[in-house]
């Protein structure tokens, strides 16, 4: 399980582990927290008091300082699994839904013809679709792409790098989702 990591102005940071937000919370270093809590950590006992300590864990912390992301300065890392998870495991060519196994990255102007390996540049295709395009272009292979491609924001790509959200880091998450993204349909 990770733990939303945000900026104080709410602009997502990492995923970060349980133990990792914990030292945020014992430094004193979480501004403020969302979401339900997902752990609690319990410590020693006071020695005048007899109380032990305890530190919960929240889904979303907020943690003091300046934010070492900007929001708009950053293309995300370009992985086949967060290009399937954009494309919803969609062939760009077809059509047809097929398992993460099955399915290839697919440059539109192929590599053999200086394409870049770029956001813009690739989609989801199924093997059959890549095999039967080659070093082709769309139009050259006759076989027009079904959707456009495009460059996650940084709000997608939070969503698209973590399989295991929380149904609160999600609501977050997509809260802030340009309305033009796959991920809402």
């Amino acid at each position: 399980m990770k733990v939303l990591k945000l900026s104080a102005q709410g602009v997502p940071q990492s995923w970060i582990s349980l133990e990792h937000a914990v030292v945020y919370y014992a430094a004193g270093a979480v501004r403020w927290e969302l979401g339900a809590q997902v752990a609690l950590f319990r410590g020693g006992h006071n020695a005048r008091t007899g109380v032990q300590s305890q530190i919960a864990v929240s889904s979303i912390i907020s943690t003091r300082g300046v934010p070492h992301i900007d929001p708009f300065g950053q293309t995300p890392s370009l992985t086949n699994d967060k290009l399937f998870a954009r494309d919803r495991n969609i062939c760009a060519y077809c059509g047809g839904h097929f398992h993460d196994d099955v399915l290839t990255r697919e440059h539109i102007v192929p590599v053999a013809r200086q394409g870049v390996n770029h956001w813009m540049n690739v989609v989801t295709a199924c093997r059959a679709c890549n095999h039967r395009k080659g070093p082709r272009t769309p139009e050259q292979a006759h076989m027009p792409l079904l959707y456009t491609p495009y460059v996650p924001s940084l709000w997608e790509d939070f969503i698209l790098r973590n399989r295991r959200i929380l149904a609160d880091q999600m609501q977050f998450l997509m809260a802030h989702v340009p309305r033009s993204s796959r991920l809402l349909s």
